[in-house]
């Protein structure tokens, strides 16, 4: 008997191992199933958070010294504030780069307010090329030398932009929250700006977006004075403008790194998530802001070990990363599809165990 008895546990254990095995070739094909269209890490494009055919039209005829497609995008986004500011912030990143285009638009059209505001915003993103993105303490003091120079320039780049703008336009006034934020000014300084964007468009989610940067502890403010604005943002937002995401997105900058795995399931967390998922299913289709909001969705609901509800948000933006949370690594389609990946396993597990 002695002798069997090994011989048994033996048995056992390589019956249990066989049948895990099993499972995980099951899984594994569960996975892949569910997963058939997903693009692997080299198609992801890394310069959008989601498709816009209009604004690569507008970058493709950048690329061949052509303003004016851009320039009518911007006549026909109107009072839509949203696509305004999303496409100037576009065709200045690109005005950074080379501006031979823009100073031929100038020319053509003096005194054009497109044209001053794309003037003006590009400065502001040539100063961010010029800093760089490593920490204050990795950066040169030439760098921040050029960085301060170059936004100074901007300052009054903006005076001429806001005063060419349509009275009523926040355009040219939230574009110049990254300079406020690059100069450190003053939290009175803030407020004043604030109050001209808030004026124009009170639930602006691009203006909140550049606020909240500003008032997060890495720059000029703290966790609290981050947490504070982001609620005050989400308590008094209509649904559908997507503002009900910063206490979401305020709580992932300041906590993610130091979170245990389990705090995305406690139960403020899960009220964040909710109501972000509400906003978002209440948001205009063709909002210019939704992806980027679906991409941090998709990552908080893995967390949450909602694998299910995560690919539906996966499958929507598939295909670009250039969003919360992805953006701040050096590698953001791998990481990106790590993260799909957990999504994909646990939505197979899911349906195994079902």
């Amino acid at each position: 008997m002695s002798g069997i008895l090994p011989l048994v546990i033996v048995i056992v254990m390589l019956c249990f191992w066989l049948r895990s095995k099993r499972r995980a070739k099951r899984a594994e094909g569960v996975a892949a199933e569910i997963g058939a269209g997903l693009l692997p890490a080299e198609r992801q494009n890394t310069d959008r958070a989601g498709p816009d055919p209009e604004a690569e039209a507008v970058l493709a005829a950048l690329s061949r010294g052509d303003w004016l497609p851009a320039s009518q995008a911007l006549t026909a986004a109107g009072t839509d504030w949203e696509r305004r500011s999303y496409l100037v912030g576009i065709v200045a990143g690109r005005a950074a780069d080379d501006d031979t285009w823009l100073r031929a638009w100038e020319a053509a059209r003096p005194g054009d307010p497109d044209a001053a505001v794309v003037h003006a915003s590009a400065k502001v993103s040539l100063a961010w090329q010029i800093r760089g993105g490593a920490w204050a303490k990795d950066t040169s003091a030439e760098r921040f030398a050029g960085f301060h120079r170059v936004l100074n320039e901007a300052r009054e780049d903006f005076d001429r932009a806001t005063s060419l703008a349509h009275p009523d336009d926040p355009t040219p006034y939230l574009l110049q929250l990254p300079l406020y934020m690059g100069l450190s000014a003053p939290h009175e300084a803030l407020h004043q700006l604030w109050g001209q964007i808030t004026a124009r468009a009170p639930y602006h989610y691009e203006a909140h977006w550049r606020a909240l940067q500003y008032w997060s502890a890495k720059w000029c403010g703290s966790a609290e004075l981050a947490r504070d604005f982001a609620a005050r943002a989400a308590a008094t937002a209509p649904r559908g403008s997507l503002l009900t995401m910063f206490p979401l997105v305020s709580w992932y900058e300041h906590n993610d790194d130091e979170a245990p795995e389990e705090a995305y399931g406690w139960p403020e967390m899960a009220a964040l998530i909710e109501a972000a998922l509400a906003d978002v299913a209440a948001a205009r289709p063709d909002h210019p802001r939704i992806a980027e909001v679906r991409h941090l969705l998709a990552y908080c609901l893995t967390k949450q070990g909602r694998h299910e509800a995560a690919l539906e948000q996966f499958r929507l933006v598939d295909g670009y990363v250039e969003a919360l949370p992805w953006r701040y690594y050096s590698d953001p389609a791998k990481v990106y599809c790590a993260v799909r990946g957990v999504a994909l396993q646990g939505a197979a597990a899911s349906r195994l165990a079902g």
